[in-house]
């Protein structure tokens, strides 16, 4: 009921701010209007039309400007939106004349005053266009939507990282713990939420609407999610969880359609299974960690009997990292027996045959081990993507779990490999600071154990 009546409230404040800024628009357009002609407007590109935002004082005119140009944007051809982003760099930067003048100021004046003004003329007028795009109904939505299509031109456009950073500095304070709401999501939530669960499900896709019952409905499942005021009905980010007696080393029977739920006061362990993202353009700026954080807030309230929380977690890099090390003259984990071993990977039904897969499981969880305790990305990170983030959270290298996923997808990604990361909470803070000061991934006895000690050492190889 919580659910229901803080959505309610939600959503009628959204609708009141809806309705009062269609209001200030349809005033803006007609303050905006020149001899009669109110569709001059749209006529106009998207860089005249953003100067001539920029340029205006009044809030009516600048919702009415800005709701115009972000309706231009979306209908303009993708020639036309690349061009708009270019110009954002190229044209859209910090005023120089008015830097130079402030930098003259702090050479003349070394007070607080002349800093600040050199800090406010540094900022780019991009920034200030954003924000003002951003009072326009939906302008939020538009705009993760132009950084995610933005994140496609980057590798290819260098020149744009000046469009995207601003981007991920606005939205790290737009998008920052304070202003997220935590819902619980069920079979109950209403439908255009749960078909956004279906879609954006990126750890094991849901097939179908009895596999997301299967998921949300039974006494021991939980899911959760981060919204955001102006994204009302958007989950940010969401995560499934299973209650379960022991911590599980494979997904199949946490996702088994035909599996007996146990009571919820029987668990003694959370997992976490999937957590997945739902915005590219909101690519990092982070509020994962405090997901995790305050669900097992939520959970320990409600479930004071659950004593473990652990996630069962891919390992999206370890198949293509396993690939460069098999092809390597030089490698720090495998030897000629090792790789003539893992030929047997090539073979399209290895897993299901058990003798060729106890020979891949003596060669396989050794280079694991070292894969999360010795591989190293250039800047001296964790290669795996995804252990970067529960380590940094503090959480721990519990357990390697072989064929722990043997779908098509988790065998072309990690060779079935999966792996819990437990979040013991009297040391998720020391392993974060020691993970965040001196990179030491904090690991189980067990996991160190299948590390071999006769390795030689190797400079990191750069991850393409």
């Amino acid at each position: 009921m919580r659910f229901y009546s803080s959505r309610s409230r939600t959503a009628d404040a959204s609708s009141f701010l809806g309705d009062l800024l269609d209001t200030l628009t349809e005033r803006g357009r007609g303050l905006l209007g020149r001899k009669g002609d109110r569709e001059a407007i749209p006529q106009l590109d998207l860089i005249a039309i953003s100067e001539l935002l920029l340029s205006r004082r009044g809030e009516a005119s600048g919702v009415a400007l800005a709701q115009t140009l972000l309706a231009s944007y979306g209908t303009a051809t993708d020639t036309g939106r690349l061009a708009f982003l270019h110009a954002l760099a190229d044209r859209f930067g910090p005023d120089r004349r008015r830097v130079e003048h402030a930098i003259e100021a702090v050479r003349k004046d070394h007070g607080t005053e002349a800093l600040e003004a050199l800090h406010a003329a540094a900022e780019p007028r991009r920034q200030e266009l954003f924000r003002r795009l951003n009072l326009a109904p939906g302008g939020t939505a538009a705009l993760i939507r132009m950084r995610a299509e933005l994140s496609d031109h980057v590798k290819e456009n260098p020149g744009l990282r000046c469009v995207d950073t601003g981007f991920a500095h606005l939205f790290s304070s737009w998008f920052n713990r304070g202003f997220l709401v935590l819902r619980p999501i069920d079979w109950t939530t209403p439908a255009n939420i749960l078909e956004k669960i279906i879609r954006y499900e990126a750890v094991h896709a849901i097939e179908n609407w009895d596999d997301l019952r299967n998921r949300l409905e039974p006494e021991d499942r939980r899911c959760y999610g981060f919204f955001h005021p102006q994204l009302v009905d958007e989950p940010l980010i969401f995560v499934e969880v299973a209650l379960t007696r022991e911590i599980p080393a494979a997904i199949s029977p946490l996702l088994d359609l035909a599996r007996t739920p146990i009571a919820a006061t029987e668990a003694m362990t959370a997992v976490f299974y999937s957590i997945s993202n739902t915005q590219r353009g909101l690519g990092g700026v982070t509020f994962g960690n405090f997901l995790i954080k305050q669900v097992v807030e939520n959970l320990k309230r409600e479930l004071p009997n659950l004593r473990i929380f652990v996630t069962l977690s891919p390992v999206p890099g370890f198949a293509a990292w396993l690939a460069r090390e098999r092809m390597a003259e030089g490698s720090a984990c495998l030897d000629t027996a090792a790789k003539e071993m893992l030929i047997v990977l090539d073979e399209p039904d290895w897993s299901s045959d058990p003798g060729k897969a106890e020979k891949v499981r003596d060669v396989l969880l050794p280079a694991a081990a070292y894969y999360f305790l010795k591989a190293k990305d250039p800047k001296g990170r964790p290669v795996d993507p995804v252990a970067r983030f529960h380590l940094g959270n503090g959480a721990r290298l519990e357990r390697l779990n072989f064929l722990g996923d043997v779908s098509a997808k988790g065998l072309k990604q990690a060779h079935g490999l999966m792996v819990n990361y437990l979040y013991a909470l009297d040391e998720i803070e020391k392993n974060h600071e020691a993970f965040a000061e001196k990179g030491v991934v904090a690991a189980s006895p067990g996991v160190r154990k299948a590390l071999p000690t006769d390795l030689p050492s190797r400079d990191p190889v750069p991850t393409p």
